[in-house]
C-alpha cells in the first residue's frame, strides 16, 4: 500500500518532492533544466521535466462525476478562518458564543432559509455559534445589542431610505450590532451572503466598524444554467448560485415544460429533427424544481418550443401552447424565445439568403414572439418574454439587418442578445470574427451595439447571453482563471445598460474564481477591481503569494487576448484527447458503411468510429487520402478569417497560439511558486487552481502541435527527396514525444479533478480512459509506424 505523506514529510523526504519544492521557489535547477528527476504516478507515467506533477500526484484520485457528488451532497460552507488574523483598529470582530440573530416572526421562507445559512456559515466557516431569534417586531430594532437584525426596509423603521429595486440592500456595522437591510426579502438574503463574502476575504469574522453602505443591484435578474446536466439542479446547486448572486435559473432547455413535443413529433424540418431526439420532459419534475428553486430567492425561466408556419392553424397551436404551459406553471417568471427551437418555417440563420427574405423572416417571427406575448400577458402581465435570435448572421457587417430585428419586436417584450459573437478582430493585418462565444474579446459584437442602440431607442430594457466565467472557449476547463480580462467585461456590461444576463449557456453554472470576484460587480458600490483581487489572491493562496497570483492572472489575462482559436472547437475543448493521427487507426466503434443506414445522415454522424470518444465536431480527423490540408481549414474556420486560398493562414494561426502558450508559461511559473508556497490549510486548493490553469495552456499546446503535426504528415506523404523526408519525420517524431509528456500530464489532472474534460451539453469531452487509448495510439506511432516510415521512405 502507498504511504500517504503529510505535506511536511513530502517535500523533505522525497526526492521528487524536493526537487520541486527547490525548483519552483527559486533554490535550485528545475527539473525542466536538468532533465534528471522523473515522478512516476500511479498510472505507470513517468513525467519528465515537470517537477509540480509531485504536488498533483499527492491529491487523491476522483472517478469521473466525483466532482456532481461533491456538489450534490458536500456542505455548501468549507472552513476558512485564518487563526492567525488579527483584528485591526478600524475592526469590529464577532465573538465566538454570545451574539443572536433577529429577524420579524412569520418573514417569507427566503428570509428563514437566509438566516440559517448565515448560521450554518458562521458556524462551519469560522467557529461561531450565534442563536436565531424571531420577533414579532423588529420597527426598535436601533435597541438591540449583539445581535445581527436582518429584515427589509418595510420591516425596519427609519432604515433603507435609499432602497430603489428588487435585490438592493444596505448594511450598517458597529462594535455592537450588525444591521442587514433589504429592499425586499431577495435583497436582505443578498445582503447577508455579502456579508459572508466580506468575511471570507478577510479570513476571519471581522468588519470595518463604522461601515455603513447602500448597495443597489445592477441586474434585474442573473439566470444561469446548470453545470452539471440537464435539468440537474440539486439544493446544494442552488444553495451554491444565490451565494453567487444569480437570482434566477432557465431550466427545460429545448424542451417545453409541460412535455409538449408537437413540433419534434409532427414537422419534417432540420431542426424539428434535432428536437426529436431530445430529452422528453417531465411536467412534475418541472414544478418541483419550480418550487425548490423558490424557496431560495430563485425565479424559473423557461423555453417556448415551437415551429411557426404564419397559418391560422399554426398559430391557433402557438396559443394553446402558451396558454397551457402559463396555467399549468404560474410560477414561470418568463420565457426565452431562442431561435434554436422558437422558429418561423425553415430554420436557420439565413446565411447568404438576400435581404428580403431575411426581413420576411423577421417579421414572420416577430409576430410569433408577439402571439406568445399576447397570451402571456392576458393571463399574467409580468411575465417577462425575451427573444433571443441567435442564428441569425452575426458577422460584423450585419449590423442593418440585426437592427431590423430590435424594430420588428413587439411592444412589452425584452430582447436578449448575444453579447460577444461575430466580435471582429485583427492580426497580422487579417480581419476575422469570433465564431462563437469567447473571451478574447471583451465585447459586445458590432452587431449587438447596434442592437443596443436601436433597443434604445424604443426605451426597450435589453438583457445579454453573456459568459462571464466560463464559455465555449476552453469549455472543458471549470472556469478561464482570466480575471483581469473578465473583469473587463463586467465592466463593458454595466457601461452598455444591459439589465439583465443569461450567463455561461455554454458551460453551466458551478462555484468557481470567477463566479465569486463576478458576485461582487453586480451591485454598486463594490470593491476596486484591485482592492478585490488583491484579497481573492490572499484568500486562496496566502497574503505572503498575494504578488506572484496577481502577476500570474496578468499573464493568464494576456494569453486568453492572442488566442485566435474561438468557439466549441477540438482545439479549444478536445485537443488534450485529440490523438496525432499518423494513419488511419482501427475502427473503434461502429460504422453504418455496408448497412441500409445513410452514413451521412445526423444519427451516424453523432461519433467517429475511429475516435468514438466524444462527439465528430470535437474531433480533429485527418483526410488520410491527402486532399486537403485539414490543418489549414481549420485555422479559416476557427478564426473566421477569410482570405484567398493562396494566403496560408495556419502559420498565423499557430505563432498567436505559440503567444499565448509563452504567455500562460510566464503566469504559471509564478501561481505554481504560490502554490508550493501556501500553508497547509490552502495548500490542496491552491494545487488544484494551478492544475486548471496548466490543462488550460496543456488544450493551447495540444491544439498547436495537433495542427503542425497534420501539417507535416502531409508535406511528408508529397515529399520524394530521402534526405528531407527524414527531416520531416524527425519534426514529426519531435511533436509526437512531446504530446506523449503533455498527455501523461493531462490524464494526471484529469485522475485528480473530475471537472476537467465535462461539458455540461454532451458529457465528457475527454476522460483519463480515452487519454489512456490516445497515448497507446501515440506510442505504436512512435514505436512501429514511424520506424516502417523510415524504413519505406513512404507513408
Amino acid at each position: 500500500m502507498k504511504k500517504n505523506y503529510s505535506r511536511r514529510d513530502f517535500i523533505g523526504k522525497t526526492s521528487a518532492g524536493l526537487a520541486g519544492a527547490a525548483a519552483i521557489s527559486g533554490f535550485a535547477p528545475s527539473v525542466a533544466e536538468t532533465g534528471k528527476q522523473t515522478v512516476t504516478a500511479g498510472g505507470g507515467f513517468s513525467y519528465e521535466g515537470s517537477p509540480f506533477a509531485a504536488e498533483v500526484e499527492r491529491l487523491p484520485v476522483e472517478e469521473i462525476y466525483d466532482y456532481h457528488k461533491y456538489l450534490s451532497t458536500a456542505p455548501v460552507h468549507i472552513w476558512r478562518r485564518d487563526k492567525y488574523a488579527e483584528k485591526d483598529k478600524n475592526e469590529m470582530s464577532l465573538p465566538d458564543k454570545g451574539w443572536k440573530i433577529n429577524y420579524l416572526a412569520g418573514s417569507g421562507v427566503i428570509i428563514e432559509n437566509a438566516v440559517d445559512d448565515f448560521r450554518d456559515y458562521l458556524n462551519r466557516s469560522q467557529g461561531i455559534t450565534i442563536e436565531k431569534e424571531a420577533k414579532g417586531y423588529i420597527r426598535d430594532w436601533k435597541k438591540y445589542k449583539n445581535c445581527i437584525v436582518v429584515g427589509t426596509k418595510e420591516q425596519l423603521q427609519g432604515c433603507g431610505e435609499e432602497l430603489k429595486s428588487p435585490k438592493d440592500y444596505e448594511i450598517r456595522v458597529t462594535p455592537r450590532q450588525i444591521l442587514v437591510c433589504g429592499f425586499d426579502e431577495r435583497g436582505a438574503m443578498f445582503g447577508l451572503y455579502n456579508l459572508e463574502s466580506r468575511m471570507n476575504l478577510r479570513e476571519a469574522p471581522m468588519l470595518q466598524k463604522d461601515l455603513k453602505i447602500v448597495r443597489h443591484s445592477l441586474y434585474d435578474t442573473r439566470m444561469t444554467l446548470s453545470w452539471m446536466g440537464w435539468m440537474e439542479w440539486p439544493d446544494n446547486l442552488l444553495r451554491h448560485l444565490v451565494h453567487d448572486g444569480f437570482d434566477a435559473i432557465f431550466a427545460s432547455v429545448y424542451a417545453n415544460p409541460n412535455g409538449d413535443r408537437t413540433t419534434a413529433e409532427t414537422s419534417t424540418d432540420f431542426y424539428a429533427r434535432r428536437q426529436y431526439g431530445r430529452k422528453r420532459q417531465d411536467p412534475e419534475k418541472v414544478r418541483d424544481l419550480i418550487k425548490r428553486a423558490a424557496r431560495f430567492g430563485v425565479k424559473f425561466y423557461a423555453p417556448i418550443v415551437w415551429q411557426y408556419m404564419g397559418t391560422k392553424e399554426s398559430e391557433e397551436g402557438l396559443r394553446n401552447l402558451v396558454r397551457d404551459v402559463v396555467k399549468g406553471f404560474p410560477d414561470i417568471r418568463g420565457y426565452v424565445l431562442l431561435t434554436e427551437g422558437f422558429w418561423y418555417k425553415k430554420w436557420g440563420g439565413g446565411h447568404g439568403a438576400d435581404k428580403e427574405y431575411i426581413q420576411e423572416w423577421a417579421r414572420n417571427w416577430c409576430d410569433a414572439v408577439g402571439i406568445v406575448k399576447e397570451e402571456c400577458h392576458k393571463i399574467d402581465p409580468s411575465i417577462e418574454i425575451l427573444p433571443w435570435e441567435y442564428n441569425i448572421n452575426f458577422r460584423p457587417d450585419n449590423s442593418d439587418v440585426k437592427r431590423y430585428f430590435i424594430k420588428q419586436l413587439p411592444d412589452g417584450v425584452t430582447p436578449l442578445l448575444t453579447w460577444e459573437n461575430g466580435k471582429s478582430f485583427e492580426i497580422d493585418g487579417m480581419k476575422g470574427f469570433l465564431r462563437d462565444y469567447s473571451l478574447n474579446q471583451i465585447g459586445p459584437a458590432e452587431v449587438t451595439d447596434a442592437q443596443i442602440d436601436e433597443a434604445n431607442k424604443r426605451n426597450m430594457k435589453v438583457f445579454s447571453k453573456v459568459d462571464t466565467s466560463a464559455s465555449w472557449q476552453y469549455g472543458t476547463i471549470p472556469y478561464l482563471p482570466c480575471p483581469y480580462q473578465w473583469y473587463d467585461r463586467y465592466i463593458a456590461l454595466e457601461k452598455y445598460g444591459v439589465s439583465g444576463t443569461l450567463e455561461s449557456w455554454s458551460s453551466g453554472y458551478k462555484p468557481n474564481l470567477m463566479s465569486s470576484i463576478r458576485s461582487w460587480t453586480c451591485w454598486s458600490n463594490g470593491l476596486s477591481r484591485d482592492e478585490l483581487f488583491g484579497a481573492m489572491a490572499s484568500s486562496m493562496f496566502g497574503s505572503e503569494n498575494r504578488e506572484l497570483v496577481l502577476k500570474a492572472w496578468d499573464h493568464f489575462s494576456q494569453a486568453i487576448r492572442y488566442v485566435p482559436d474561438t468557439g466549441p472547437n477540438m482545439g479549444t475543448n478536445g485537443a488534450i484527447g485529440n490523438p496525432l493521427f499518423f494513419r488511419k487507426p482501427p475502427l473503434r466503434g461502429v460504422t453504418f458503411d455496408h448497412g441500409w443506414w445513410d452514413a451521412n445522415l445526423q444519427a451516424c454522424q453523432t461519433v467517429n468510429p475511429h475516435w468514438p470518444f466524444t462527439i465528430s465536431r470535437m474531433v480533429f480527423f485527418p483526410d488520410f487520402s491527402n486532399k486537403t490540408n485539414k490543418a489549414e481549414n481549420y485555422a479559416r474556420s476557427a478564426t473566421g478569417i477569410q482570405v484567398s486560398r493562396d494566403v496560408k493562414l495556419l502559420p498565423v494561426f499557430l505563432k498567436y497560439l505559440k503567444l499565448a502558450i509563452d504567455e500562460m508559461e510566464k503566469g504559471l511559473k509564478f501561481y505554481r511558486e504560490a502554490a508550493v508556497k501556501s500553508n497547509e490549510q490552502k495548500h490542496k486548493n491552491a494545487v488544484r487552481e494551478v492544475i486548471v490553469a496548466e490543462q488550460m495552456q496543456r488544450m493551447m499546446q495540444s491544439d498547436y502541435a495537433i495542427l503542425e503535426f497534420e501539417d507535416l504528415r502531409l508535406q511528408l506523404a508529397r515529399e520524394k527527396n530521402a534526405g528531407k523526408f527524414d527531416e520531416i519525420l524527425d519534426k514529426m517524431e519531435k511533436v509526437l514525444r512531446e504530446e506523449i509528456k503533455r498527455t501523461e500530464l493531462s490524464w494526471l489532472a484529469a485522475s485528480r479533478d473530475s471537472r476537467l474534460g465535462f461539458q455540461h451539453e454532451q458529457d465528457y469531452v475527454y476522460t483519463p480512459f480515452s487519454l489512456e487509448e490516445k497515448l497507446r495510439l501515440m506510442k505504436e506511432t512512435l514505436e512501429k509506424y514511424i520506424p516502417q516510415a523510415r524504413s519505406s521512405k513512404s507513408v
